[in-house]
């Protein structure tokens, strides 16, 4: 890969990253106000489900637009990986202005609001999860909002190399040219 084409791809993983951030940041939205509201948690989670298609649709976009209709594996998989880590990067920014300006303690009190109610807590006893829940709900408390910030960083980068793998096997193409 030359200069110019690696530049090209950074170049289009930041603007495909940046799009998927803003997906990422209303399936977000969408799970806080889902809280209260099935609907919007189900939208929720189709809109992180639909993750993986959206990148095999922007690194075909890619491929068509930029590359002449041509992509190796190893091109396809480096373009999604830079898409998720650019992506990573604003939707943990947009997490710590949540968390650090706007939470005030909302999410961890429906977690503990959720965890208190009577079938929770009896489906909680039976499964001996009541300690385990308790605990992961007071070190949710100590968290800072960098924390949370960081942790979805990490585990979308991470999901990055995964989900990279399959999308980039079935979309790499070669096009071979015809000499005249």
């Amino acid at each position: 890969m030359t200069p110019e084409e690696y530049k090209q791809l950074k170049a289009f993983a930041r603007v495909d990253g940046a799009l998927m951030a803003l997906l990422w940041v209303v399936s977000f939205a969408c799970y806080i106000q889902g809280m209260d509201s099935p609907t919007l948690n189900m939208l929720s989670i189709t809109l992180i489900v639909i993750t993986p298609f959206y990148a095999a649709h922007r690194l075909r976009r890619f491929r068509d637009y930029a590359r002449e209709g041509s992509i190796s594996f190893r091109r396809g998989y480096a373009y999604v990986i830079y898409t998720f880590f650019y992506a990573g990067l604003l939707f943990a920014l947009a997490q710590y202005v949540y968390f650090a300006y706007m939470d005030k303690g909302f999410l961890l009190g429906k977690f503990t609001e959720i965890m208190s109610a009577p079938e929770s807590v009896a489906w909680m006893q039976a499964n001996g999860l009541s300690d385990m829940i308790k605990d992961s709900l007071d070190q949710m408390a100590q968290m800072r909002p960098i924390d949370f910030s960081l942790n979805m960083l990490t585990l979308n980068i991470i999901a990055g190399f995964i989900v990279g793998l399959p999308v980039a096997a079935l979309t790499q193409q070669r096009v071979i040219k015809k000499v005249e």
